[in-house]
């Protein structure tokens, strides 16, 4: 386990609550993804839009699966590997370094610290919590780097921000303002709960930025290695049933309905 500097001004903040809790995190983190991705493919689906994703003749109970249906597998899918993909980043990390948080002190209150400390700036590796703090707590003082808030919501939100840009439908100049509007609004939120780990001493800011690029190049890697390419169109993994065709490669082979 990690130590501490006497003296270090850098974990002297006072304990606070969160300003965005983990069950506020969590819960945006999955419910505007998902609902934005079953409205805009229920929309997609309505105007029928020619399909570019994989899709096949999907078999549930003996009947065929419809295409949107099945977009949305694919879609929820990527995206909850990503998520875990980023989660798994971060408590490798958090677990591995150990880092203290700012509260530290304030929380922890070390026994014996004017007699750890005689001689200014020493590294005191071996300490004891004279707090009551729980076990949890006292667990989750050394989980500092990196930002899982931070993480969390760069990757929902600009998964999201992705999403949009290539499935809305509309092309016209109130459709492209309104998406632009809603994904500034998407990447904003992710800003905010990154700073307000800062705000609330949670972390230092070098985790919070650690945490939200590490979120972000998640999201920007797994779009493009399942979407940003052809691969997609191809591969027996989003169609294990039938061999994968896009809507509009359909209509190539087999002709127009």
């Amino acid at each position: 386990d990690g130590g501490f500097f006497c003296g270090d001004e850098s974990l002297m903040y006072p304990h606070r609550g969160s300003t965005v809790t983990s069950a506020m995190l969590y819960s945006y983190g999955a419910l505007i993804p998902i609902t934005v991705m079953i409205v805009l493919e229920a929309v997609r689906a309505k105007l029928r839009v020619p399909e570019t994703i994989a899709t096949s003749k999907k078999l549930l109970l003996g009947r065929i699966v419809p295409v949107p249906l099945q977009v949305l597998y694919v879609l929820i899918g990527v995206f909850l590997l990503g998520a875990a993909t980023s989660q798994l980043i971060t408590d490798i990390a958090k677990y591995t370094i150990g880092r203290l948080r700012p509260h530290f002190f304030d929380l922890c209150e070390p026994r014996n610290l004017t007699a750890l400390c005689k001689v200014p700036h020493t590294y005191v590796e071996k300490f004891t919590c004279g707090s009551n703090a729980t076990g949890h707590e006292l667990k989750e003082m050394r989980l500092s780097f990196m930002s899982g808030h931070s993480s969390f919501s760069a990757y929902t939100m600009l998964y999201t921000v992705l999403y949009i840009h290539a499935r809305m439908p509309w092309r016209n100049s109130v459709a492209v303002a309104a998406r632009t509007v809603v994904q500034v609004a998407l990447v904003s939120l992710a800003w905010y709960t990154a700073l307000s780990r800062i705000s609330d001493y949670k972390h230092h800011w070098s985790d919070v930025l650690a945490g939200a690029t590490q979120g972000y190049l998640v999201a920007i890697i797994v779009w493009a290695v399942f979407f940003g390419t052809d691969w997609h169109r191809r591969t027996k993994f989003l169609a294990p049933d039938f061999e994968a065709f896009s809507i509009s490669e359909k209509k190539t082979v087999y002709g127009a309905a």
